[in-house]
Formats: structure tokens, C-alpha cells, sequence
């Protein structure tokens, strides 16, 4: 798939990099974090409002932090659509079955989360959200990421939507690409040195 995947609805999603953006949020000390799943622009028009992808985030087993606190600090993020750099939409944790109050389980014991990101500027208005996604250590461990975290994060957030999830009376079918060329694999300027393949995975969810 191409870095600015189009239809006759618009696009995808468009590469940040031409743009002056970068696929990796500003996680402070020169070093990045890398959005490694985008939901597709073409997806349903709910699911990219923040609404919508709150209720598709409780459908495959994340829901918004602990009591509405939220732990550690708003990473940004320059998606190259003339925005500059944009602090995180929303941070969503793993809820561990239960979207009420499985956050606060997960701020504990560590777990997967990911920060959202929107795709709406004037130069490279798609609507898609830019997910940095990663699994991270307990509490004890001041939430690092683990190792191999950012990949494994990705791996188990794709495995979680793709097919059918539902949540609150809403039904999704969700399909799955990974997309090479966006981000570069290896581990130079990423956050705590952990390495990345490289992939990025572009859902595209349908309401049903």
C-alpha cells in the first residue's frame, strides 16, 4: 500500500513526513515514540470522531483512564498536515475486561495503551488517527515501556479488532494492512532504545 493510500472518498491517510511531520510523537530528551497504527481515514465517520473511538476502544478491550486521571505526560505529535506539533487527543489504556474501572487495574499492574492522534489539517486532511501504541511495565517500573513493547503493543491491539467487536450496541468489522516505508526499523531515536520493525498497521473499521 502506498503512503498516501487514496479512493474516490479521500484518503487513507497521508505519509506526515513530506509534510514536515515525522511517525514519531515527542516523548521528550530528543527521543521518539512511533505511531505504529493508523485507523483508516476511509473507516466509518464515527469511529474518528472522539466519541466514536472511545466506544471502539471499549470494543476491543481499552477505556479511558483510571477515574479520568491521567498518568504521565501528553506526548505530540506533527502529522504534517499544518498543524505542527499536536499534544495526544486521548490517552486509553487496557481495561482488562472491565471498561468501568480495568484502567485503574492496568495504571497497577502495567499493560497496553496507546495515545491517539487526528490527521485534520489543512494540508493533509484525511481523518484518520495516528495510534502510538505500547505495552508497558507496572507501576513499580514507573509505566517503562517493555521490552520489545512497542511492537508487541501493536501486535495485541490489531489481534484484539480485527474481525467483528461490538460495544454499547455498535458492531464493527474491522480489516487489517501493514504498511512498510512509513516508519524506519530500528531503534535510532526511539524512546528507551527499544527497537521497531518498522510495520505499521492500517485498520479499517466499518460500523455493521
Amino acid at each position: 500500500m502506498t503512503s498516501a493510500a487514496m479512493d474516490k472518498r479521500g484518503a487513507a491517510y497521508y505519509d506526515p513526513t513530506p509534510g514536515g511531520g515525522s511517525m514519531l510523537i515527542n516523548a521528550g530528551d530528543g527521543y521518539g515514540e512511533p505511531m505504529n497504527v493508523i485507523i483508516s481515514g476511509l473507516s466509518s465517520p464515527h469511529v474518528l470522531t472522539l466519541d466514536g473511538a472511545i466506544n471502539f476502544a471499549r470494543a476491543i478491550g481499552f477505556s479511558e483512564e483510571c477515574f479520568g486521571l491521567h498518568l504521565g505526560g501528553y506526548m505530540s505529535a506533527d502529522l504534517g498536515d499544518g498543524n505542527g506539533w499536536v499534544n495526544q487527543t486521548i490517552e486509553l489504556r487496557q481495561d482488562y475486561g472491565n471498561s468501568g474501572i480495568g484502567t485503574c487495574l492496568e495504571s497497577i499492574i502495567g499493560g497496553n495503551h496507546f495515545r491517539i492522534f487526528v490527521q485534520n489539517g489543512t494540508a493533509a486532511d484525511s481523518g484518520a488517527l495516528f495510534l502510538a501504541v505500547s505495552r508497558e511495565e507496572p507501576v513499580t517500573e514507573n509505566h517503562d515501556v517493555i521490552p520489545d513493547g512497542y511492537n508487541i503493543g501493536r501486535d495485541q491491539l490489531v489481534s484484539a479488532a480485527v474481525g467483528e467487536t461490538w460495544f454499547d450496541g455498535v458492531r464493527y468489522r474491522t480489516t487489517a494492512h501493514n504498511v512498510t516505508g512509513l516508519l524506519a526499523p530500528g531503534s535510532e531515536g526511539i524512546n528507551h532504545g527499544i527497537a521497531v520493525d518498522g510495520i505499521v498497521t492500517l485498520l479499517t473499521v466499518t460500523i455493521v
